[in-house]
C-alpha cells in the first residue's frame, strides 16, 4: 500500500526500521514531530507487512475521520474501501478494508467485546502523549491482551513528543520496546509575542475575558495584513470560537471564517480540512494541535488557553475549566504553521509569561471524573488497575469516589467487581450516570423519550443556549437547527439500539425497585406515579436519575437560589426562565473556585413527587434529636439528601438522645451553659491549683478538658435534663467532685484549703484565680505576729499576701513577709498611722497583738 503513495513524507525513511522493530519485538514506539506524516504513512507501511487488518486509534473523532480521508486520498480511493473508519454512531468500512481508524474509546469497547481482536494483526495508538483517559485504557488493555492472548499482535505507540521512554517501558513489559525516531519536517516558524495591550482577567472556571477575545480577533486581522496563507486560530472551546467568529464577521466577503471542533457536523469539519481557493481563517480547539493537518495554514494565532476537565470530589461536580496552555502544547500549536512552508505564530502572551507556563499538560487521569474509567477497569476484571500498563495510576481518592458512585448505581459490588447491571451500563457506551438514566428511565418514560433526553444530556451543546432542558429537547425535536438535530438523532438511534430488549414490564437485572409511593400530609398516597409523565417531568426524571445528588429545591419561593440534595448551594443565571421553580433536576452545574454556590447550566423543572422518585436512594426518614438554635430540638424528619421534606416535633424523645444533644450543645457553646455559683467556681479553681502544684494526677478542669470528659462528671445530670434550662439547675460543684478519686477528695481541703486562719483568728478565703499564685487578701493588722507567709499544697506553694489598709485597700503585695516587715512596713506605717489613728501601728509587728478591730472612739 505504501508503494502506491508518491508523496515523499519525512517519516518515510524510518519506516523500514520501524517495521523491522515490530517484526523482531512485536512492539515499538515511533516518535515523529507534527507534520512528518506518521499518522498517514506508518499505518500503510505496517499494513504492507501483515496479512490481517491494521487498527489505528485516535483520541478524537475529528482526527480519526480526517486521518482516514487523508490515507484514502493518498491511495486515490474513497473512504470505505481499503481505508475505513469508525467513530461513535458512524462507520465506513467494508470487506476490503485493511486499515481502520477508530477512536480510542471504540477500541476499548472492542477489547472488552473480544480482547483477542480476531482478524486484527496490528494496533497503532496515535497521539498517545495526549494522555486522555480512553487513550490510557486502550494502551493498558492492548498491552495485556498482547501479553496474555495475542503474542503475535503488533503494538505500536506513536507520539509527537520526544518523551518516549515511559511508553517504551510500558510496551516492553520489563525490556523496553525499541524506539524509532523521525527527524522534524517543520519549516522555520517565526515567533511573534503579541500580548494584549491591557491586562486581562485570568481565566476562571470556564469563562474567558471578552477583552482577550477582542485581542485575539485584532491579532488575526494583524496576521492577515502581515503574512500570506491561511490562519489557524487556537481557542479553548466552541463558545469562544463563536465569539471570535462574530468579531470577524466583516471579513467574510474576502476571507472564509470556518470553525473546527469536535461537536461540529462532519460536513463542517470537512470544510475546515479541505483546501480552498481563497484565504481562510480556521478557528479551532485543541483538536487541531497534533494529528490533524489543516491545509494551507502558514500562520497560527494562539490565544494561549486550553479547556480541561476538573472534578470537585467533595461536591460531585465536574466541569471543563479554562487554564493556560502548557509549553509543550504551545510548541505543538506553533508547529501547525510550518508543516507545508515557512510560517509564523502569533502568541497572545508575553515571552516572560511563556517561561512561567507548565512544561507539560496534566494527564486527564489526574483531574477528571473517573466514574467511566473505573467501570472500564471493573469490566476488564481489574477494579483498582493493579498490574495494568497505565502510564500513571489513578488517584486513590478520585478512584474511591468513582467506585462508590458505581456501587450506588448497582454497577459494581462491594469489592468493586462488575455486576450484570454494570455490564448493561457499560454496553450503553455513555457515561455510567447517563446509562443508568437510560436503562431505568426507559421503563418509566418509554425507551424513545429516554434515548432522546439522554442524547441531549450527553452533549450539552445540543439544542442551543439556555439552561432549560425541556426547551432544548423541544428545539431539537422541531428541527430548528438541522445540523444539531442530525447529530442528536444519530445519538438517539445509537442509544435506542443499546437498550436491552427486556419486556416493558420488567426491569433490567440489578435495577433498584420502585420507592414506596410518596404520601401527603393526610397519609394517603400522593397519586399514581406510574401514569405517563408529561415531557417536562420526563426530562426532569431522567436528569434526576443521572444526577440524584443535584436534585434541588428553591430556598425561598420565587427565588433563584437552590439547595441541592448533595448539600451544595446552587444559583440560576440572572434572567433564567427557570427562576421560581419549586424544584429542579440539575443536569449540568459548575462551581468556580472561591464561589459560594454552583451555577446551574442545564436543568428541568420538576415537582416534589418526581424528585422523590428520581432520588429514591437518597430518601431518609428518622428521628433527630439535636442541639439547634441554642436548645434541644427533637423532631421526626424525612430528607432527600440534604433537603428536608417533612418535619414533625417529637414529644417524648429518648433520654440518651437528649443527653447526646445537650453534650453537643455544651461543646458548641462551652461550659458557660451551666450555672457557675461561687462555690462551683471556687472548687474548680482549687482543683486547677492542685493540678498545677502537684502534677497531672489531678484532673484537668480547663474548658476543653471539662467538655471532653463531660459524660464522666455530668452524666447523671444530663440523663435527667431535657432542655437548656435544665442545665442551669445542675449542681456544678457536686458534679465536679466526681472528677476526684477518693484520695484526692479526702485531701483537697488540706492541700488547697478554701480558707486560711490568720493570727487575728479570722478565717480568710484564699483566691485561686491564678493557679500559680494563690492570693490571701487580709488586713495588715490581722497578720501581726506572723514571721512568714503560710504555705499550702504540703508546704510547696507560698501564699501571695495582699496586705490591706484598714479601709480594705491594698498597701503591699508580698510572698516574703519577713523582708516586708524589715523594709516595707516602716514606710507603710509612716504613711498610714496618721490617717488611721484608731488602728495599731506598732514598731515591731512580729511581736504585736493581731487584731481585726479598731480602738474605740474617745468621748
Amino acid at each position: 500500500m505504501l508503494a502506491d503513495v508518491t508523496l515523499d513524507l519525512p517519516v518515510r525513511p524510518v519506516l523500514p526500521a520501524l517495521v523491522e522493530a515490530l517484526r523482531a519485538r512485536g512492539a515499538a514506539v515511533l516518535v515523529a514531530p507534527p507534520g512528518t506524516g506518521k499518522t498517514t504513512t506508518a499505518p500503510l507501511a505496517v499494513a504492507d507487512a501483515v496479512a490481517g487488518r491494521v487498527v489505528i486509534a485516535q483520541p478524537r473523532r475529528v482526527a480519526a475521520r480526517a486521518a482516514a480521508h487523508r490515507m484514502a486520498g493518498l491511495l486515490g480511493e474513497r473512504v470505505g474501501d481499503r481505508i475505513g473508519y469508525a467513530v461513535r454512531g458512524e462507520r465506513r468500512s467494508g470487506p476490503r478494508t485493511r486499515i481502520e481508524v477508530v477512536t480510542t474509546g471504540l477500541l476499548v469497547r472492542r477489547l472488552h467485546h473480544d480482547p483477542e481482536l480476531p482478524g486484527v494483526d496490528a494496533v497503532l495508538l496515535d497521539e498517545c502523549h495526549e494522555r486522555q483517559l480512553d487513550a490510557d485504557l486502550a494502551l493498558a488493555f492492548s498491552v495485556e491482551a498482547r501479553g496474555t492472548l495475542r503474542p503475535d499482535l503488533w503494538l505500536l505507540a506513536m507520539s509527537a513528543t520526544p518523551q518516549a521512554d515511559r511508553f517504551a517501558a510500558l510496551l516492553g513489559s520489563g525490556d523496553p520496546a525499541p524506539v524509532v525516531r523521525a527527524e522534524a519536517a517543520l519549516h522555520p516558524v517565526d515567533r511573534v509575542w503579541a500580548p494584549p495591550p491591557r491586562p486581562v482577567t485570568p481565566p476562571g472556571g470556564g469563562r474567558v475575558d471578552p477583552a482577550l477575545l477582542d485581542h485575539v480577533a485584532a491579532t488575526v486581522r494583524r496576521a492577515l495584513r502581515e503574512r500570506d496563507g491561511d490562519v489557524l486560530v487556537f481557542l479553548p472551546g466552541a463558545g469562544e470560537i463563536a465569539a471570535v467568529a462574530g468579531r470577524l464577521a466583516d471579513l467574510r466577503e474576502h476571507v472564509a471564517v470556518l470553525p473546527l471542533h469536535g461537536r461540529l457536523p462532519a460536513a463542517a469539519q470537512d470544510a475546515a480540512l479541505t483546501p480552498a481557493a481563497g484565504r481562510r481563517v480556521v478557528l479551532a480547539t485543541a483538536v487541531a494541535e497534533s494529528s490533524l493537518t489543516v491545509p494551507g495554514v502558514r500562520v497560527v494565532v494562539d490565544a494561549g488557553l486550553s479547556r480541561v476537565p476538573r472534578t470537585d470530589l467533595a461536591r460531585g461536580l465536574g466541569a471543563l475549566v479554562t487554564v493556560p496552555v502548557s509549553r509543550a502544547a504551545a510548541t505543538q500549536r506553533a508547529g501547525r504553521a510550518g508543516r507545508e512552508a515557512p510560517g509564523a505564530v502569533y502568541r497572545c502572551w508575553s515571552q516572560a509569561t511563556h517561561e512561567r507556563l507548565a512544561p507539560q499538560p496534566e494527564p486527564e487521569i489526574a483531574t477528571a471524573d473517573l466514574t467511566g474509567f473505573a467501570l472500564e477497569l471493573a469490566a476488564w476484571g481489574t477494579p483498582d488497575g493493579a498490574g495494568l500498563a497505565l502510564p500513571d495510576p489513578p488517584p486513590p481518592a478520585a478512584l474511591a469516589v468513582a467506585r462508590e458512585t458505581l456501587r450506588t448505581l448497582g454497577a459494581v459490588d462491594d469489592d468493586g467487581r462488575i455486576t450484570a447491571r454494570g455490564r448493561a451500563v457499560a454496553a450503553a457506551g455513555t457515561h455510567p450516570r447517563l446509562a443508568r438514566a437510560l436503562l431505568d428511565g426507559a421503563l418509566r418514560v418509554d425507551a424513545d423519550r429516554a434515548a432522546e433526553v439522554v442524547a441531549v444530556l450527553s452533549d450539552d451543546t445540543l439544542g442551543g443556549p439556555g439552561d432549560d432542558l425541556p426547551a432544548r429537547w423541544r428545539r431539537l425535536r422541531s428541527g430548528a437547527d438541522p445540523a444539531a438535530t442530525a447529530r442528536w438523532r444519530a445519538e438517539v438511534r445509537r442509544l435506542r439500539a443499546a437498550l436491552p430488549t427486556a419486556p416493558a414490564d420488567r426491569r433490567p437485572t440489578g435495577t433498584p425497585t420502585d420507592p414506596a409511593p410518596h404520601r401527603g400530609a393526610s397519609g394517603q398516597p400522593a397519586g399514581d406515579r406510574r401514569e405517563r409523565l408529561p415531557d417536562d417531568l420526563a426530562a426532569g426524571l431522567l436528569a434526576g436519575l443521572a444526577y440524584p445528588e443535584r436534585l434541588a429545591r428553591v430556598r425561598r419561593p420565587g427565588g433563584s437560589a437552590y439547595l441541592m440534595a448533595g448539600g451544595t448551594a446552587a444559583e440560576l443565571a440572572p434572567g433564567s426562565g427557570l427562576a421560581g421553580s419549586a424544584w429542579l433536576a440539575v443536569a449540568v452545574a459548575d462551581r468556580s473556585p472561591g464561589a459560594p454556590a454552583a451555577r446551574v447550566r442545564l436543568a428541568a423543572p420538576i415537582d416534589e413527587a418526581t424528585a422523590r422518585e428520581a432520588g429514591a436512594a437518597l430518601l431518609r426518614s428518622g428521628r433527630e434529636v439535636a442541639w439547634a438554635g441554642g436548645d434541644v430540638v427533637a423532631r421526626e424528619v424525612v430528607r432527600l439528601g440534604a433537603i428536608e421534606l417533612v418535619e414533625r416535633q417529637l414529644t417524648a424523645p429518648a433520654p440518651d438522645l437528649v443527653a447526646a444533644a445537650l453534650l453537643d450543645g455544651l461543646r458548641q457553646e462551652g461550659p458557660g451553659l451551666l450555672r457557675w455559683t461561687p462555690e462551683a467556681t471556687g472548687l474548680r479553681r482549687r482543683m486547677a491549683f492542685c493540678r498545677h502544684a502537684l502534677g497531672e494526677d489531678w484532673p484537668d478542669v480547663s474548658d476543653a478538658a471539662l467538655l471532653d470528659r463531660a459524660p464522666d462528671w455530668l452524666g447523671p445530670e444530663l440523663v435527667r435534663a431535657r432542655r437548656r434550662a435544665d442545665l442551669g439547675r445542675v449542681d456544678v460543684a457536686a458534679a465536679l467532685r466526681r472528677l476526684l478519686d477518693w484520695r484526692q477528695a479526702a485531701r483537697l481541703d488540706e492541700l488547697a484549703p478554701e480558707r486560711l486562719a490568720v493570727p487575728s483568728g479570722s478565717r480568710v478565703r484564699v483566691d485561686y484565680a491564678d493557679p500559680a499564685a494563690p492570693v490571701l487578701a487580709v488586713k495588715l493588722q490581722e497578720t501581726f505576729g506572723w514571721r512568714d507567709v503560710p504555705r499550702i499544697a504540703d508546704g510547696r506553694v507560698p501564699v501571695l499576701l495582699h496586705l490591706l489598709s484598714p479601709a480594705g485597700r491594698p498597701v503591699a503585695v508580698t510572698a516574703d513577709l519577713a523582708s516586708f516587715w524589715r523594709t516595707g512596713y516602716p514606710q507603710v506605717r509612716a504613711e498610714l498611722r496618721g490617717r488611721y489613728p484608731r488602728h495599731p501601728w506598732p514598731e515591731d509587728p512580729t511581736t504585736a497583738e493581731p487584731t481585726r478591730r479598731a480602738a474605740p472612739r474617745r468621748r
